[in-house]
């Protein structure tokens, strides 16, 4: 009996693992990031412009007063993500089912219904995960300043991109935080 409690426990545990791995792939992860260019603002922000349109942003507001431009989007949940967090709910609510079966022998087979639920795992990251976001681009330094200072609010994945992609080209410098953190 000493090993069935235990392996209760690590099952409870695995649970709490999944509802804590839902909330991290569903959690926003707006950041603001400063970058400078040696190159003209206009060219700079012709280039982020183009590079985000071209990626599926809309342009959304243009405001030259307090020069900023803002750009929206849909964000769509990662299929194989929703699967993989299908299968994993369900291996562990049949897990969960098992020990409850052992544990209490007069239920029968229907703990091992709890693996019905895994699904629902899937379903609660998709509808968490698909959400709008925007991307907003303000030019933070004076038209008598040499190059281009921008202050750019993204999600991180989106700030890393244009960090790979547009960071050569645009020859955009920032302190590389956003390449280097762990998460």
């Amino acid at each position: 009996m000493p090993t069935l409690g235990s392996t209760l426990l690590l099952t409870l545990l695995l649970a709490i693992g999944l509802v804590f791995f839902l909330r991290a792939a569903s959690k926003d992860r707006t950041t603001v990031v400063e970058v400078h260019s040696p190159k003209p603002p206009v060219e700079v922000l012709e280039g982020l412009s183009g590079w985000l349109t071209q990626r599926g942003w809309t342009p959304e507001t243009t405001d030259p007063e307090r020069r900023l431009l803002q750009f929206s989007g849909q964000v769509r949940a990662s299929g194989p993500l929703a699967l993989l967090l299908s299968v994993l709910g369900a291996v562990g609510a049949a897990c969960l089912g098992l020990v409850l079966r052992q544990l209490m022998p007069a239920l029968g087979g229907w703990p091992l219904l709890l693996a019905l639920l895994g699904p629902v795992a899937g379903l609660i990251y998709r509808r968490r995960a698909a959400r709008a976001e925007s991307v907003e681009l303000r030019l933070v330094s004076d038209e008598a300043a040499e190059g281009s200072t921008l202050r750019l609010r993204a999600h991180r994945d989106e700030l890393i991109a244009i960090e790979r992609d547009l960071g050569p080209v645009l020859q955009l410098a920032s302190d590389g935080s956003l390449l280097h953190s762990p998460i």
